[in-house]
């Protein structure tokens, strides 16, 4: 293949390559068909395509979005899920759609699907990575994993893939979002539009795969022991009501002391920090029941559990951001990377801001070199390269492809 230049429109890149390719298509375009038309023209910058991504806010019609998508693509495999934002090259956006294809001699893909997750989470994780199967083709591989982050404790998935896969595959991805409502994201797959779904594509390559994880968040004050927590919701923290040692603890403004919206938006700022064997992993506070007194996590956070509450800035944030894309560029062994994806916890965006959130991605475009950047705002992150454990929260994971 023919070496290609970068297209001149912003909202097209592709990496330049005589073998692999990595383009990135993205649309502003509120009409839903020519939305994915425009995205996935710009996307498709080589031959032999292997996988198609999409990234999609969930106010697009996205069956039609799909299948304009496809039109392009035919019947290459497609993963992806809707956002609370996407990412590409250009910068951040909201309420539009970016598509990322890849190919070339150099990968391998496999792709799958599990259905109703939240009554079997750790079924379903496995069921999805069931897709590697059992002898790997190349020495470099990754499990990608797009999911609805609102049906449960995703640390089920995380353990349900690893169990197939082992140490040897690393997980990546990020749980769907939708702008932020709370209230139901969807997942993509082929043709399909789902919801209490997880999604997976298998990747194997020639070159290395590099992932980088970095959160930016410090610690405020004393740990506390978590003597009262059920999944995901934390119900006594030093044997008081979980929220009102939250409350006290931080000060937060009067607001959200009484709603539970006030409270979710000053809780984005400031997450639970959680002691793990592996390391130190955040748990994203997405609400609390003024009832019960209760914190409501994204992930499980166990009885007997050290943690102590976390706080950033955007200077600690943009650090993190760099220490991500240095951490995966190094991992690709002096190779060069053809494209990066992000995948951003939303409460990171919000502790930027919006001129934030573009310096950041600008910082992620300048570690990839004039390749490709994409990817989306998350509710939750999986980067697993170590130990079981491989589920995050308001965490910046970047995979770097050689």
């Amino acid at each position: 293949m023919a070496t290609r230049a970068a297209p001149s429109d912003p909202r097209h890149a592709v990496a330049a390559t005589t073998t692999r390719w990595f383009g990135v298509g993205r649309s502003a375009e509120t009409d839903s068909a020519r939305a994915g038309k425009q995205a996935a023209s710009g996307a498709l910058r080589g031959e032999d395509p292997r996988l198609v991504m999409v990234f999609a806010s969930a106010t697009h019609d996205l069956g039609a979005l799909l299948s304009s998508i496809r039109e392009q693509t035919g019947d290459t495999p497609l993963v992806g899920c809707s956002t609370a934002g996407e990412i590409a090259s250009d910068g951040p956006g909201d309420s539009g759609v970016v598509v990322i294809a890849l190919g070339g001699p150099g990968f391998v893909v496999r792709t799958a699907v599990a259905r109703g997750v939240s009554a079997r989470l750790r079924d379903a994780g496995a069921e999805v990575a069931a897709c590697a199967g059992t002898a790997p083709e190349h020495a470099h591989q990754a499990l990608l994993l797009f999911s609805d982050g609102l049906s449960g404790d995703q640390t089920e998935i995380v353990r349900g893939a690893y169990a197939v896969v082992g140490a040897a595959t690393p997980l990546v991805g990020g749980c769907a979002g939708d702008d932020l409502q709370m209230q139901r994201t969807r997942q993509l797959y082929g043709g399909e539009v789902l919801d209490d779904a997880v999604v997976g594509a298998w990747l194997a390559s020639d070159s290395p795969l590099g992932i980088g994880v970095q959160h930016g968040w410090s610690r405020v004050g004393e740990p506390m022991l978590v003597t009262g927590s059920e999944g995901s919701k934390v119900l006594t923290l030093d044997d008081q009501p979980a929220l009102d040692v939250y409350l006290e603890r931080l000060s937060p403004p009067a607001e959200a002391h009484r709603s539970a919206q006030d409270f979710t938006q000053f809780a984005l700022t400031h997450p639970l920090g959680l002691s793990r064997r592996s390391g130190e992993e955040v748990r994203f506070i997405a609400g609390a029941d003024l009832a019960d007194r209760s914190l409501n996590c994204i992930a499980s956070v166990p009885q007997g559990a050290l943690v102590w509450m976390m706080e950033g800035d955007s200077a600690s944030v943009l650090a993190a951001t760099d220490a991500a894309c240095e951490e995966a560029i190094a991992a690709l062994g002096g190779g060069t990377p053809i494209g990066m994806l992000a995948f951003d916890c939303i409460a990171r965006r919000g502790v930027l801001g919006d001129g934030g959130i573009k310096r950041e991605v600008d910082r992620i475009a300048a570690h990839a070199d004039g390749s490709p950047v994409a990817g989306f705002y998350t509710y939750g992150e999986i980067a697993r390269t170590r130990g079981v454990n491989g589920f995050h929260n308001q965490t910046l994971v970047v995979l770097a492809l050689a």
